[in-house]
């Protein structure tokens, strides 16, 4: 069983519970928590792209810390959740972790750490990939874009794809991904991104085709950042009633590790994984009385790795003691 830790009650439906592990969550007067999503994976056989997801506090973050080890290698602006690791070894395998530090000057815990083995250097290897192939996209909701393209080719391996947005690199995600959700985006803005590949001699390819978008006006999250097949019951045990909820996390960039989640049209509960969060099918589980006959309404919705919140799922209506 994966473990939950439940780390922010409102409207006293549940106990909290504290199990020693730091989130995102805002903490007045606190350092900010250890960065969660945390994810680092080879983009040459010389560099490593590290991604965290936002961690919001009050003061906002004015910084992250970025380790390899033990040594800190770089610190990049609190707008910033992505860095690139050079000037590393090839097929060597690194441990890297990133703090965050608030406007007040207070430095956060390390988040956990997250390894990553660079390929094999190719000898005397001057040819880029070819070109990402129909790159294509379509908005989702004012606040993100999806995008796919067909994978590049190289007399090697591509290693990884570089996403830009304008002339701006933004993101990069492994050479088997051939598609990814772009988020905090304006509502109603226009945008234009292009897909580079790169391989294990960081030859970079020229950019695919461009594709431009412009994003739903108003505050539609939109549907694909919302979790899917979101399913919930009621379940009897020891005299009190317990709601399941099983969903599938949004696909997006990054991890995502916090949700909240919606009891009659009220905020219940909000919870962060632990560990490392699924990337499947989720489930969880929490107390809701011992009243048979009574009448629940449902939903969630996940904190993006870009600090937003992404849209809510199906709302599902449940009755303790219904027969099923």
């Amino acid at each position: 069983m994966r473990r939950v830790v439940l780390w922010v009650v409102v409207c006293g439906l549940v106990t909290a519970l504290c199990c020693g592990c730091a989130g995102g969550s805002r903490d007045e007067g606190r350092a900010p928590g250890a960065p969660t999503g945390v994810t680092a994976e080879a983009g040459s056989a010389t560099s490593v792209h590290v991604m965290w997801n936002a961690v919001a506090a009050d003061p906002a973050v004015s910084a992250y810390e970025v380790y390899r080890g033990s040594e800190k290698v770089r610190e990049v602006p609190g707008s910033a959740h992505m860095l690139d690791v050079v000037r590393l070894s090839p097929s060597t395998t690194y441990v890297f972790a990133v703090r965050a530090r608030d406007g007040d000057g207070r430095l956060g815990p390390r988040s956990r750490e997250v390894r990553a083995t660079t390929p094999a250097a190719a000898a005397a290897d001057r040819s880029p990939p070819t070109p990402p192939g129909a790159v294509t996209g379509r908005a989702a909701g004012s606040r993100a874009v999806q995008l796919s393209w067909t994978p590049a080719t190289d007399d090697r391996k591509v290693v990884s794809y570089d996403v830009y947005q304008g002339g701006v690199r933004i993101h990069s995600v492994g050479g088997g991904q051939t598609a990814t959700v772009v988020t905090g985006l304006r509502p109603g803005a226009r945008y234009s991104f292009t897909v580079r590949a790169r391989d294990a001699a960081d030859n970079v390819s020229p950019a695919g085709a461009p594709v431009r978008l412009t994003t739903a006006p108003g505050d539609d999250e939109g549907a694909e950042t919302a979790p899917a097949d979101f399913r919930a019951s009621a379940r009897l045990a020891d005299g009190s009633y317990y709601l399941d909820l099983s969903w599938v996390p949004p696909r997006v960039d990054g991890v995502v590790t916090e949700y909240q989640i919606q009891l009659d049209g009220r905020p219940a509960t909000s919870l962060v994984w632990g560990g490392t969060p699924p990337r499947g099918r989720a489930t969880y589980s929490f107390y809701v009385g011992r009243e048979a006959g009574a009448g629940h309404r449902v939903r969630l919705r996940a904190r993006l790795p870009d600090g937003t919140w992404g849209a809510f799922s199906v709302e599902r209506t449940v009755t303790t003691g219904a027969r099923r």
